[in-house]
């Protein structure tokens, strides 16, 4: 049986999968789905057309572009719709056959359909699934790639960061340190990884969704390198941000329509991939209803200037900085990295790759793998690579901050924490009121200090857009139950130490607590998994 990893993107999806026959990664072509032209045969269009939201009936990827179904506004057309699962989107969700739609079941759709047509037409279910995730996704989004997991008939599935699996799908040699720049349809992510060669057996790592009864064989147990994450960030910032703000440039410059913004957008991304190639690009816009058209006409330099506009190249530098930041707590300057790969087709814009220019040397640039990187690199999980990585967020719990009379969070568990935690971290907790039966205690994950990004709805385009600086902050266990510690007998009373917490992180990045009374001396709760954590 194969191994397989997907790259489920904003804009297009790949599959890759272990050949074991060959020993090689190989990417995975699905009749119907896959676009079968271009660099990359095998990529599938992140899109979905819903003809029937009850039984559901519908169409996927290049099914959509071969039935000329992306050209028009039409609701039940679905595009760009990873930006919006586990985003808490304003506005409107669209309603469809009186079924009221969301991105994560859109999501769920499309993600499902592709597994199905791999089985298929491969006739396999696979041993195991790799699925990658940008580094700045929030926990909701990997929540709901765990809930569609669990519903495959495939007996290991795990997750793993886009920019690292790009790292190792460079295949580069050992002890190399790597900075990957993944900038793709809807995010841009850098990690800094370093590959290193190491004896002796472990079992392969990755974030755990869902574990077989398979056993690993001893080829299995014996690692090719580890690779050691350094450092990383990313921004809800891509390729299609630049198509809106293509489209808008030309409803300031032409009078370009406002009422045909799908078809718009796809003219916007049509220019902007011919600039990779060409200095000067030009798309035809036509009105069928009116019979009017428009040309449109973009240089190099006009992108450029609209970059600047929207604060592009800042934002790309704040990025940046954030890594080599990282970096050189741990003493590794820029001259220390070899390489810069780019992955991903936002990255082939050529102001990017100047930008790139002035922080390094031409030749450390490497361009050979930007769209098949990250899911052949996946693959290299399955074939011994061990993980060592380091948490995005940090992680607090809530209390309630009396000078500003309002909630607030007190961090436990600090970003770039490395798992598994040697020590556990200690808070202890008293009651608030008299005869308190039990005390609550609601984690969650923080995000960046900085400013945020904010989903909403502007007509039919889904729209991102900067917030004041702030900490984001999505609860994680704000339930009944989930925020339960444990009960207590007798009950608490203010103005003493009631519960002494232990905070512990495994190494499948599951959050365990320890809970022990101080008042009877007892153990409450021994090393309970609270959630898993990114």
């Amino acid at each position: 049986m194969y191994s397989y990893a997907i790259d489920f993107g904003t804009s297009n999806t790949l599959i890759a999968r272990w050949n074991p026959a060959s020993q090689e990664a190989e990417v995975v072509s699905l009749p119907g789905l896959s676009t079968g032209v271009g660099e990359v045969a095998a990529l599938i269009p992140s899109l979905l057309y819903v003809e029937d939201a009850v039984k559901p009936t519908l169409w996927m990827g290049q099914q959509v572009r071969d039935r000329g179904l992306d050209h028009r506004g039409d609701r039940r057309l679905f595009q760009r719709f990873k930006r919006g699962i586990g985003a808490n989107v304003q506005g409107y969700l669209p309603e469809l056959d009186q079924q009221t739609l969301t991105f994560e079941q859109v999501g769920a759709w499309f993600l499902g359909g592709v597994i199905q047509q791999l089985q298929s037409s491969h006739g396999d279910g696979g041993r195991s699934l790799i699925l990658t995730v940008p580094v700045d996704s929030f926990e909701a989004y990997r929540a709901w790639l765990g809930q569609v997991a669990q519903g495959l008939s495939v007996d290991q599935i795990r997750l793993l960061d886009e920019p690292t699996a790009a790292a190792l799908g460079y295949g580069l040699g050992d002890g190399e340190l790597l900075l990957v720049l993944d900038f793709g349809g809807g995010t841009l992510d850098l990690s800094l990884v370093q590959l290193q060669a190491q004896s002796g057996g472990a079992k392969p790592l990755g974030f755990i969704l869902k574990w077989g009864d398979r056993q690993w064989t001893d080829s299995q147990q014996q690692p090719i390198k580890t690779a050691r994450v350094i450092a990383k960030a990313g921004l809800t910032l891509g390729g299609t941000d630049i198509d809106h703000w293509i489209v808008d440039y030309f409803q300031q410059q032409d009078s370009l329509p406002a009422n045909e913004f799908p078809l718009s957008l796809r003219l916007a991304e049509r220019l902007k991939i011919t600039l990779s190639q060409q200095t000067q690009s030009q798309e035809i816009y036509f009105d069928e209803t009116t019979f009017t058209s428009l040309d449109l006409t973009l240089g190099r330099s006009q992108l450029e200037e609209i970059l600047r506009e929207h604060q592009f190249f800042n934002r790309l530098d704040d990025c940046l900085t954030q890594v080599l930041q990282q970096a050189r707590r741990q003493g590794i300057t820029p001259a220390d990295i070899e390489a810069v790969l780019l992955v991903g087709g936002s990255s082939q814009i050529p102001a990017v790759q100047t930008w790139l220019k002035t922080y390094f040397p031409e030749e450390k640039l490497a361009y050979r793998r930007p769209f098949t990187a990250i899911a052949m690199g996946a693959l290299q999980l399955d074939q011994g690579m061990e993980l060592q990585d380091f948490l995005y967020h940090s992680y607090g719990v809530r209390y309630w901050d009396r000078r500003r009379n309002r909630h607030n969070w007190h961090q436990i568990i600090p970003a770039g924490q490395a798992y598994p935690m040697a020590e556990p971290i200690e808070l202890v907790l008293g009651a608030s009121t008299d005869s308190q039966p039990t005390i609550e205690l609601v984690i969650g994950e923080l995000g960046q200090n900085s400013s945020g990004t904010e989903i909403f709805f502007d007509g039919d385009r889904l729209i991102t857009r900067s917030t004041p600086a702030d900490t984001h902050v999505q609860a994680l266990n704000d339930t009944d139950q989930g925020r339960t510690l444990a009960p207590l007998d007798p009950p608490g009373y203010p103005g003493s130490d009631r519960l002494r917490v232990l905070f512990q992180v495994d190494r499948d990045r599951q959050l365990r607590i320890t809970v022990e009374d101080l008042f009877t001396l007892e153990r409450l709760v021994d090393q309970q998994p609270v959630i898993q954590l990114r």
